[in-house]
């Protein structure tokens, strides 16, 4: 099964990053630590409750309105209410490292100071171009809906004991596959949303 093509992480999109996240610290974005209690990416490694690691895809808009795809890998490691997730290239490069706890997030670029901010969505859509729900996803990926907002679940009509579709907070979730026994859990999920307009593959490795 493919999911994505054979690829290679257009240069623009590595320059895009980097100049968004230059931008970003001109425009005034605090670089101090908002705590020095905050927990580490060991911390988080170590302890992780929920550990998912695998490929995706974003496609989005930019801020003049110009279709934009960033392809790579990720990695994904949960304790709690606290959330490390790192996009890699298709090559390994690290793309961002993302921090998100109930205090702040932070944001991490390569050869950029790390950059505070207390909502993670506001932080990654002014400095990667696009905003990955860390919040939902940490409900949708298991999967199941996020407690705090209302829901509509589709089950699937050949197997009543799996989610087909969620649609939540503006989001439509469609999974697509599951893993094979023995294994548990989903493999592919697709999250779309219409405004602003925002398509995430992710395929999840067992």
């Amino acid at each position: 099964m493919q999911m994505f093509p054979m690829f290679s992480l257009p240069s623009r999109a590595q320059r895009a990053l980097a100049a968004a996240g230059a931008a970003l610290a001109l425009a005034g974005c605090a670089s101090t630590p908002p705590s020095a209690n905050a927990p580490t990416g060991a911390v988080l490694q170590t302890a992780a409750t929920h550990a998912y690691h695998g490929r995706f895809a974003v496609r989005y808009d930019d801020r003049l309105g110009n279709p934009q795809n960033v392809y790579g890998n990720f990695d994904w490691q949960e304790h709690g209410d606290d959330v490390s997730l790192e996009l890699r290239s298709p090559l390994g490069q690290t793309l961002a490292v993302v921090k998100s706890t109930p205090r702040a997030a932070s944001l991490e670029l390569p050869n950029r100071p790390t950059q505070y901010a207390p909502d993670v969505g506001d932080l990654m859509q002014k400095t990667l171009g696009f905003e990955l729900p860390l919040a939902g996803l940490r409900y949708w990926l298991l999967p199941t809906a996020a407690p705090a907002t209302p829901a509509e679940t589709v089950r699937d009509p050949a197997d009543g004991t799996r989610i087909k579709q969620l649609r939540q907070d503006g989001w439509t979730i469609d999974y697509l596959a599951y893993a094979d026994a023995p294994a548990t859990g989903v493999k592919r999920v697709n999250l779309v949303r219409a405004t602003p307009p925002l398509d995430i593959k992710l395929v999840l490795d067992q």
